[in-house]
Protein backbone atom coordinates (compact mmCIF):
# COMPACT_ATOMS: atom_id res chain seq x y z
CA UNK A 1 0.00 0.00 0.00
CA UNK A 2 2.74 2.47 0.95
CA UNK A 3 4.59 1.58 -2.27
CA UNK A 4 1.54 2.61 -4.34
CA UNK A 5 1.26 5.94 -2.54
CA UNK A 6 4.95 6.73 -3.11
CA UNK A 7 4.64 5.80 -6.78
CA UNK A 8 1.55 7.98 -7.18
CA UNK A 9 3.29 10.96 -5.57
CA UNK A 10 6.33 10.47 -7.80
CA UNK A 11 4.18 10.34 -10.94
CA UNK A 12 2.18 13.42 -9.92
CA UNK A 13 5.36 15.38 -9.17
CA UNK A 14 6.90 14.38 -12.51
CA UNK A 15 3.79 15.43 -14.43
CA UNK A 16 3.69 18.77 -12.58
CA UNK A 17 7.34 19.50 -13.47
CA UNK A 18 6.78 18.55 -17.12
CA UNK A 19 3.67 20.75 -17.37
CA UNK A 20 5.51 23.76 -15.88
CA UNK A 21 8.45 23.28 -18.25
CA UNK A 22 6.11 23.13 -21.26
CA UNK A 23 4.43 26.41 -20.27
CA UNK A 24 7.79 28.12 -19.78
CA UNK A 25 8.99 26.88 -23.16
CA UNK A 26 5.87 28.17 -24.94
CA UNK A 27 6.46 31.55 -23.33
CA UNK A 28 10.06 31.53 -24.55
CA UNK A 29 8.97 30.50 -28.05
CA UNK A 30 6.50 33.41 -28.22
CA UNK A 31 8.81 35.91 -26.56
CA UNK A 32 9.54 38.14 -29.56
CA UNK A 33 6.24 37.74 -31.42
CA UNK A 34 5.27 41.37 -30.68
CA UNK A 35 8.48 42.62 -32.27
CA UNK A 36 7.82 40.46 -35.34
CA UNK A 37 4.28 41.82 -35.70
CA UNK A 38 5.42 45.44 -35.25
CA UNK A 39 8.16 44.97 -37.86
CA UNK A 40 5.55 43.52 -40.28
CA UNK A 41 7.77 40.49 -40.96
CA UNK A 42 5.27 38.02 -42.39
CA UNK A 43 7.89 35.35 -43.14
CA UNK A 44 9.25 35.39 -39.60
CA UNK A 45 5.73 35.34 -38.12
CA UNK A 46 4.85 32.36 -40.30
CA UNK A 47 8.00 30.55 -39.10
CA UNK A 48 7.20 31.39 -35.48
CA UNK A 49 3.62 30.13 -35.80
CA UNK A 50 4.79 26.95 -37.54
CA UNK A 51 7.46 26.31 -34.89
CA UNK A 52 4.98 26.73 -32.02
CA UNK A 53 2.52 24.46 -33.79
CA UNK A 54 5.09 21.71 -34.39
CA UNK A 55 6.80 21.95 -30.99
CA UNK A 56 3.74 22.47 -28.77
CA UNK A 57 0.74 21.55 -30.99
CA UNK A 58 -0.68 25.05 -30.54
CA UNK A 59 -2.37 27.13 -33.20
CA UNK A 60 -2.70 30.92 -33.04
CA UNK A 61 -6.21 30.64 -31.61
CA UNK A 62 -4.74 28.77 -28.62
CA UNK A 63 -2.27 31.47 -27.58
CA UNK A 64 -3.68 34.67 -29.14
CA UNK A 65 -5.59 35.78 -26.04
CA UNK A 66 -2.57 35.16 -23.79
CA UNK A 67 -0.20 37.41 -25.74
CA UNK A 68 -0.23 41.12 -25.00
CA UNK A 69 1.91 43.73 -26.72
CA UNK A 70 1.87 46.81 -24.55
CA UNK A 71 -1.68 46.02 -23.44
CA UNK A 72 -2.97 45.32 -26.96
CA UNK A 73 -3.69 42.06 -28.71
CA UNK A 74 -1.62 40.98 -31.71
CA UNK A 75 -4.13 42.20 -34.31
CA UNK A 76 -4.58 45.53 -32.50
CA UNK A 77 -0.79 45.90 -32.41
CA UNK A 78 -0.64 45.23 -36.14
CA UNK A 79 -3.30 47.90 -36.75
CA UNK A 80 -1.50 50.47 -34.61
CA UNK A 81 1.79 49.83 -36.43
CA UNK A 82 0.26 49.60 -39.91
CA UNK A 83 1.63 46.05 -40.18
CA UNK A 84 -0.63 44.93 -43.01
CA UNK A 85 1.19 41.70 -43.93
CA UNK A 86 1.37 40.21 -40.43
CA UNK A 87 -2.09 41.47 -39.50
CA UNK A 88 -3.65 39.94 -42.60
CA UNK A 89 -1.92 36.62 -41.90
CA UNK A 90 -3.30 36.52 -38.35
CA UNK A 91 -6.79 37.49 -39.52
CA UNK A 92 -6.72 34.62 -42.02
CA UNK A 93 -5.46 32.11 -39.45
CA UNK A 94 -7.87 33.02 -36.64
CA UNK A 95 -11.33 31.43 -36.49
CA UNK A 96 -14.14 33.84 -37.40
CA UNK A 97 -15.81 33.28 -34.04
CA UNK A 98 -12.66 34.40 -32.19
CA UNK A 99 -12.25 37.47 -34.41
CA UNK A 100 -15.78 38.62 -33.61
CA UNK A 101 -15.62 37.95 -29.88
CA UNK A 102 -14.74 40.61 -27.27
CA UNK A 103 -11.17 40.78 -26.06
CA UNK A 104 -9.91 41.40 -22.51
CA UNK A 105 -11.31 44.95 -22.39
CA UNK A 106 -14.76 43.77 -23.50
CA UNK A 107 -14.51 45.30 -26.99
CA UNK A 108 -14.23 43.48 -30.28
CA UNK A 109 -11.36 44.40 -32.58
CA UNK A 110 -13.84 46.08 -34.95
CA UNK A 111 -15.36 48.22 -32.16
CA UNK A 112 -11.92 49.10 -30.83
CA UNK A 113 -10.63 50.09 -34.27
CA UNK A 114 -13.69 52.25 -34.90
CA UNK A 115 -13.25 54.03 -31.56
CA UNK A 116 -9.57 54.69 -32.30
CA UNK A 117 -10.12 55.97 -35.84
CA UNK A 118 -8.53 52.96 -37.51
CA UNK A 119 -11.57 52.00 -39.57
CA UNK A 120 -9.82 53.25 -42.72
CA UNK A 121 -6.98 50.79 -42.25
CA UNK A 122 -6.46 47.97 -44.78
CA UNK A 123 -6.51 45.58 -41.82
CA UNK A 124 -9.93 46.85 -40.80
CA UNK A 125 -11.19 46.08 -44.31
CA UNK A 126 -9.62 42.60 -44.21
CA UNK A 127 -11.21 41.99 -40.82
CA UNK A 128 -14.65 43.08 -41.98
CA UNK A 129 -14.34 40.93 -45.11
CA UNK A 130 -13.50 37.91 -42.96
CA UNK A 131 -16.38 38.49 -40.57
Amino acid sequence: MLKHIKTSILIATTLFVIANNAQANVGEALQNICTIVKADDKGELRKKMKRVQSDFSLRIKDYYSGVSCGGNSLIRTAMLNNAVETGTLMIKKMPKSDLGSPEKDGKTVVAWATENGLNGSPLFAALEDRL
